[in-house]
């Protein structure tokens, strides 16, 4: 059976983003973990080694893989900041339209940096984002 590895853990988002080895990633990490917890109201939590979620719902698929999941979150990799919204909507494609400089995955959105983008429609993207989950999963927290 297939072992999710991407859990939320007690591990210390302060102490992680504290670990960032780019100050200014440092620095937007930390506006990030503001704008979601302000947004969201829910208290950061780590998911995997270097996810910070908010929230969780849980899923399931035709093919009987389900697990739990973050709403909403982001990540300060080397390369680029991941923002994990849902995916497969057609409003999600419609607020990226005006959200600024940034490129798409299937379900991760990428910024260099938050100066980069309109923070009024991130916070649009938050809020969409779990209420399209809380309509098609259940919403655990």
């Amino acid at each position: 059976m297939y072992e999710l590895k991407t859990k939320e853990n007690n591990n210390d988002v302060i102490e992680f983003i504290e670990n960032v080895d780019s100050p200014k990633k440092r620095e937007d990490a930390y506006k990030l973990l503001d704008i979601f917890t302000e947004t969201t109201g829910y208290k950061a939590k780590m998911w995997g080694p270097s996810i910070i979620g908010f929230g969780s719902y849980h899923y399931s698929y035709d093919s009987g893989h389900e697990g739990d999941a973050a709403l909403v979150g982001f990540s300060p990799r080397k390369a680029k900041i991941s923002l994990y919204f849902a995916a497969g909507d057609q409003k999600r494609e419609e607020l990226l339209n005006d959200f600024g400089k940034h490129t798409t995955g299937k379900a991760c959105v990428y910024i260099n940096k938050v100066d980069d983008i309109d923070v009024d429609v991130l916070k649009d993207l938050i809020n969409h984002s779990i209420d399209f989950l809380k309509q098609n999963y259940e919403v655990r927290n």
